[in-house]
């Protein structure tokens, strides 16, 4: 049956705009809130863009020219998916935390969101995905040439794969950048890459069942033929085995497309659960018939016929045209979804790495605030758009430099090895607190560079330069680098990954990380552990009106005001803008990240903010503000006596009212905050041990940390249930008399700060008081594991020494540290008052009020010493009436 190029390009058309109906329902469907990609089915078979031409077609010539070897392409990601479930979900958990909107996004924020990081990785990912993109070009091509002009070799085609870059450049732009969406979801897309999974099997099984039962005769007929074909003279070489393995597994992580559906696209991480075992078994299905269709081939085709078409010329050779056909359409979906995907998520990285720090700097030198100056949507879209058309044109100039070559296998290695490159820093970064970028930056340049030279340049070098290398120096020959004269592929993936993973180590062990890093890390590093603690940042630089602006612009009008409107319904402002909070600029930041990239986002809200620091004072600029601006109030006030003392009378009643209500708000917030957070992790967990295929290690992981919040729960009960009791007056005390000495001892014991060192004086602490032992004792564990928590010296000390004076009984808690700004001492006594983010530490800010309640129901009081050099805070008891006396 032979077919006419018109023809073919009619059926393509007519595929192409079926494809075009399954991705515009799809749209719909996820607009409706009904996305088809909340079904672990739809997100299964969009995994199998790893099954591009190259596993296709490439696959089976892989086998005629190679034997088995080509099953070390599917072993890879069968590893990964069974054995590194753990890993997967880990980059999924934070894939959806963080918002990523790609693997440079995500090595980028996990270093400090470096914009220098994410452009390595951007660059990389572009030189290393163009070979695949010239790959799929190719087979298109010459899936074209087989039936419209059988015999022409692919570099004769150039026109056809001009046309076909153009079309799939077309497609991809009207379904990859219609919009901005803050997830980076493309469900029209992952749609027809569901349909065209579908496509591919079928084919290649159709393809297959004909082979074996049409043409074989069945089962024992094909083993016949295999038997005796070059297959059965295949031998394994153990070290091209292993890094064919290592390569793919790295692959199916680290491709941009498939880290794209792998990461980006998941709508739920239970998913993987079921692409666990789906996948492997939809790959176990694409190379079942492997084999036997290469062996057929090599047995019934013409000597020097290209084995990468066996697929398609065995069933033409048969007059089976219409399977001849399905057998195109499922290399054409092969190609056509890869390189649709791969478009998309490099188009993604060009925007939010490239285009837009550097639109951004440009704005920023000629108006001041790049944050808010242009339509920013507008300029992300065209971006994204010139991106892929970038990409794609790429694609075809490498195939019309290369001209094409007789393995379509070796172009897919060289990209495979390119992209494992970012596989140190992503790795180290999710399991290593003190991985740098630094050591990130260095470990991806000098693997690159290896990269190029030992895969991508023997491909455009000439014979005389690969076979004398570089002035005639035959250690440089990229094939055999540095003497290693094994395979090629074997000292290409030894020498670049182990460069790159080496200088990775050095760098992050010579260099510390940044205080962006150091916030960054615990959230990649412990994000199964609990949800980490947000950083502090400023707002005061903010004003609403500019944020709004700049949302609108990145997110759209309606979801923009969504946003504001309910965060200023939180504030107790509808109606009205809220408040630039910290709260909110987190929200915003990490929002925008979901359609511009974690970088840019940040350099965004920070353009606006002037955030460069974190620090306490940073977070206390709005109170001293509002301070000054009280006292200028207060000196207009004094203008007439009047006048001031009516304001004075009505000013304080309203304070006293607006106090009032402010406590209460902060109290029932707190209380309830504090609640939730425990409760939230015990209901997490637990759901979480529901599950069935949890190893023991993981269900006691799980299970101490649903111990750990339940004593935290248990603790804070315990506080409130205290501090209320003490607050009413129904505490019943126990007063005997007590050694002091003993109640410090048991204290020191009892708080359990082994990395506080604690000086006292013994022999002044030798003294007898009538007091309750075990309330007083409270106080002084609060105020030592106080002193351990926030004191910030080097070597944290605390000193405790013991007086009397004026009928009382002292006693000083005085650490080395920084102690407590003048504006917050008036704070530190409240309920809940906390001055920084304690809450790693565990705490409530109910200690402090608890000791206070304490010391007034024992007659004394406690207070905070100032200029004492750290934060010292002093107890005093009343001393009984004749050792008062005497004491005079």
């Amino acid at each position: 049956m032979v077919l006419s190029l018109n023809l073919l390009i009619v059926l393509s058309l007519v595929y192409v705009a079926f494809l075009f109906l399954v991705a515009f329902a799809g749209e719909r469907q996820a607009a409706r809130g009904r996305s088809l990609l909340r079904g672990p089915a739809i997100y299964t078979l969009s995994l199998s863009i790893y099954c591009t031409a190259w596993t296709f077609y490439g696959a089976v010539g892989y086998a005629a020219r190679s034997g088995l070897e080509f099953m070390a392409i599917y072993l890879g990601p069968t590893l990964v998916f069974i054995g590194w479930w753990w890993f997967l979900r880990k980059l999924v958990r934070i894939g959806r935390a963080e918002r990523i909107t790609s693997i440079a996004d995500m090595i980028s924020s996990r270093y400090g969101k470096s914009n220098l990081i994410a452009v390595l990785v951007t660059l990389l990912a572009v030189v290393g995905t163009t070979p695949y993109i010239a790959l799929q070009l190719q087979s298109v091509t010459l899936s074209f040439g087989v039936f419209a002009a059988p015999g022409t070799e692919a570099s004769e085609l150039t026109g056809l794969a001009f046309w076909v870059a153009v079309g799939l450049a077309i497609f991809t732009i009207i379904f990859g950048t219609r919009k901005l969406d803050t997830g980076e979801r493309h469900d029209g897309i992952v749609s027809a890459i569901a349909v065209e999974a579908v496509v591919k099997l079928v084919a290649l099984l159709s393809v297959g069942i004909f082979v074996v039962w049409g043409l074989n005769g069945g089962l024992t007929p094909t083993r016949e033929v295999i038997a005796t074909s070059s297959l059965a003279d295949w031998t394994a070489v153990p070290g091209r085995w292993a890094g064919l393995i290592f390569v793919s597994a790295a692959a199916v992580i680290c491709l941009p497309r498939m880290f794209q559906v792998l990461v980006v696209e998941n709508s739920d991480e239970r998913h993987l659960v079921t692409a666990s075992w789906a996948f492997p078994t939809y790959l176990l299905a694409m190379c079942i018939f492997v084999v036997p269709i290469a062996a057929t081939g090599l047995a019934r085709m013409p000597l020097g016929a290209n084995p990468d078409l066996f697929v398609l010329t065995l069933p033409l050779a048969e007059g089976q045209g219409g399977l001849a056909l399905l057998a195109f359409l499922g290399g054409f979906s092969s190609a056509t979804s890869m390189v649709i995907v791969a478009a998309v998520a490099l188009a993604t990285m060009l925007s939010n790495h490239v285009v837009m720090p550097l639109w951004l700097a440009v704005n920023e030198r000629g108006e001041g605030r790049a944050s808010i100056s242009g339509d920013v949507r507008s300029v992300v879209l065209r971006a994204r758009r010139a991106s892929i058309l970038i990409v794609l044109a790429m694609g075809y100039l490498y195939f019309r430099v290369t001209g094409g070559t007789a393995a379509l296998a070796s172009i897919g290695l060289i990209s495979f090895v390119g992209m494992a490159q970012v596989l140190p820093a992503l790795a180290f970064g999710l399991f290593w607190s003190g991985a740098t970028r630094l050591g990130a930056a260095a470990g991806i340049v000098t693997g690159f560079v290896f990269w190029v030279w030992t895969m991508l340049l023997p491909v455009l070098a000439s014979d005389a330069f690969l076979a004398a290398g570089p002035f005639g120096i035959a250690a440089l020959r990229p094939e055999a680098l540095f003497g290693l004269s094994g395979d090629p592929l074997v000292t290409a993936v030894l020498v670049s990954l182990g460069a790159n993973t080496l200088v990775f180590c050095l760098g992050s062990l010579l260099s510390r990380p940044t205080p962006m890093e150091q916030l960054q890390a615990p959230r990649f590093v412990q994000v199964f552990d609990r949800a980490t603690p947000r950083r502090g940042r400023r707002s005061d630089g903010a004003r609403a009106d500019e944020l709004l602006v700049m949302a609108q612009r990145i997110l759209g009008g309606r979801e923009a005001q969504a946003l504001f409107a309910a965060e200023a319904a939180t504030q107790g402002r509808p109606g009205d803008l809220p408040e630039a909070t910290p709260d909110l600029l987190e929200r915003l930041e990490r929002r925008l990240a979901g359609s511009v990239g974690a970088a840019t986002a940040h350099a965004m809200v920070t353009g606006i903010t002037g955030d460069a620091a974190v620090s306490v004072q940073d977070l206390l600029a709005v109170a001293d503000e509002t301070a000054q601006i009280m006292d200028y109030s207060a000196r207009l006030e004094a203008q007439s006596v009047e006048l001031t003392r009516t304001a004075g009378e009505l000013r304080a009643a309203n304070e006293k009212l607006t106090t009032l209500g402010h406590q209460k708000d902060a109290f029932l917030s707190q209380v309830s905050h504090e609640l939730r957070t425990p409760m939230t992790s015990i209901r997490a967990f637990s759901e979480i041990l529901r599950s069935d295929d949890l190893s023991d290690e993981e269900r006691g992981h799980y299970a101490g940390i649903i111990l750990d919040e339940s004593q935290r729960l248990t603790r804070l009960l315990d506080d409130l249930l205290d501090l209320s009791v003490l607050e009413s007056g129904q505490v019943v005390l126990h007063p005997a008399p007590i050694n002091l000495r003993d109640v410090i001892d048991r204290a020191v014991t009892a708080s359990g700060q082994t990395g506080l060192r604690v000086t006292r004086d013994t022999e002044a602490e030798d003294t007898v008081q009538e007091t309750d032992g075990d309330r007083l004792a409270q106080v002084f564990i609060n105020l030592i594991t106080n002193a351990a928590k926030y004191c910030d010296a080097d070597d944290p000390a605390l000193q405790i020494a013991v007086s009397t004076g004026r009928g009382s009984l002292i006693v000083d808690f005085i650490d080395n540290g920084t102690g407590i700004a003048a504006g917050d001492r008036g704070l530190i006594f409240e309920k809940f008052a906390r001055l920084t983010d304690h809450a790693a530490a565990g705490s409530a800010g109910l200690g402090l009020a608890i000791c206070r309640e304490v010391m007034q129901r024992l007659g004394g009081d406690i207070l905070y010493l100032p200029g004492q050099g750290g934060a010292a805070f002093r107890v005093r008891l009343p001393r009984p009436d004749p050792v008062a006396r005497a004491a005079e």
